[in-house]
């Protein structure tokens, strides 16, 4: 009797240091995770320093630093009860553990997971945010941007992600939306809240000529425009990782349905290379071939758990042939400068990539709600692209009225590192770097 009842002990003993182990695998995986998506922000920080000209280079990167420090605070107080408190549309649920004087919304030795989640979600919003910044850049006001950043990436995204990247998330539970990657709530509700912006901001000084020709306005560092790209490149590995959950019988989907990293490690690496080859061979330019990268992984992000490699590939391949002919249209036909192309990178790609996995993997089941189906991507995507575009025109026209949208004219010409920033990105331009003039005799 007693060995039976040691026995029983010591089985219990090893289930409770199992599940510890498992618990501290979570945290140790979505810490990593969380981590690797900074790389994110080093690369939006460094391509559009590189893509903005020399007098703007610094305020191109402050106000992206501006808008993550003030969006951490702002998804803590808002963003993640949002997520958990409206799966099932307009009206809040029951959240109460995410709001923030919650027990659960600090150190609580007996809850492991929501201060993880929410570091992963927050990224994910500063991610959303920085999707929108490069389009904007030498002429939008800091304080504007840093609004529009917190509102995009606090709020808007966020309401996105509870109706379709959320297990009960009624785009998902009706419709049968599967998005596992989120090219719907982050990249086609940034993509469309970014062309809202653009509309009341307007084009660059000097961008159009008075026949409605365009003038190209190249940034002044390439080299630290495609090192940027690469690193946003890099972080999608933490940022695809923290669409996937840990648990102790395997990986699953963030709509509970199981998968395995390696699905995640065949396509993702297939998408970059499809976008990548799709966008060079349409343009040549280096500067598209990195942001073909970023189409490729979106092109495919709704199926990577199901698709086969070389059609995630086919799919991305194409996503980067369309792309950079969606940023013309809107650039010489539309007058929209966008001057990243964010919006056809992130905003179309988006809603090619929800299509493509309604064409592709139909009939493919959800746990919850019907299986995939090309109606249901395309309503979503609909959905998604209405709820970035209606609150981003909006608030900037709303700034736009009050004249504290867009920085005045001569500021722009001028630059906005000298009006905005107390410092010089290249102090030592004005400064000969060796001195020429003749030596005298002493000397």
């Amino acid at each position: 009797m007693d060995e039976t009842t040691d026995l029983a002990a010591r089985v219990d003993a090893l289930e409770q240091a199992l599940a510890t182990v498992n618990t501290l695998n979570t945290e140790i995986f979505y810490w990593w995770c969380t981590a690797l998506m900074l790389a994110i922000h080093a690369g939006f920080l460094a391509y559009e320093m590189g893509a903005s000209r020399a007098k703007n280079a610094l305020a191109s990167g402050i106000k992206n630093l501006l808008a993550f420090a003030f969006l951490i605070p702002g998804f803590y107080y808002v963003g993640w009860w949002i997520y958990n408190a409206f799966p099932a549309g307009i009206v809040p649920g029951d959240a109460a553990a995410a709001l923030p004087w919650s027990t659960a919304m600090g150190p609580n030795l007996a809850d492991s997971a929501s201060g993880i989640f929410y570091a992963a979600f927050t990224l994910f919003g500063a991610t959303t945010a920085s999707i929108m910044s490069g389009s904007v850049i030498e002429r939008i006001r800091m304080s504007a941007f840093t609004i529009l950043a917190v509102l995009l990436g606090s709020v808007v995204w966020v309401l996105g992600a509870a109706w379709g990247w959320h297990p009960a998330g009624w785009l998902t539970a009706r419709w049968g939306l599967h998005d596992i990657g989120a090219a719907g709530c982050v990249h086609t509700v940034a993509g469309l809240f970014t062309l809202g912006v653009l509309i009341n901001l307007g084009p660059r000084v000097g961008r159009y000529n008075a026949d409605g020709s365009v003038n190209e306005i190249p940034g002044h560092n390439m080299p630290m425009s495609l090192i940027g790209l690469m690193l946003i490149v890099m972080g999608f590995f933490g940022f695809l990782g923290g669409c996937i959950i840990y648990t102790a019988d395997g990986w699953l989907t963030i709509y509970n349905t199981p998968v395995t990293l390696s699905a995640f490690a065949f396509n993702t690496l297939m998408g970059i290379a499809g976008g990548m080859i799709g966008c060079y061979i349409m343009t040549r330019d280096p500067f598209w071939m990195m942001s073909g990268a970023l189409v490729g992984v979106i092109s495919a992000a709704p199926g990577l758990d199901v698709y086969y490699p070389p059609l995630a590939f086919l799919i991305s391949f194409l996503g980067g042939i369309l792309a950079p002919k969606v940023n013309a249209i809107l650039v010489t036909r539309f007058k929209i400068d966008d001057a990243v192309g964010a919006v056809a990178v992130h905003g179309w790609t988006g809603i090619y990539g929800l299509v493509m996995c309604g064409i592709f993997a139909a009939g493919y089941p959800n746990i919850e709600g019907p299986e995939i189906s090309f109606a249901g991507q395309l309503a979503s995507a609909a959905v998604f692209a209405a709820l970035g575009f209606v609150p981003g025109y909006a608030v900037s026209y709303v700034l736009k009225v009050f004249g504290l949208l867009r920085v005045p004219a001569a500021v722009e010409l001028a630059g906005l590192d000298k009006v905005e920033i107390p410092a010089k990105a290249y102090p030592e331009a004005a400064v000969p770097a060796f001195d020429l003039s003749p030596l005298s005799p002493a000397e």
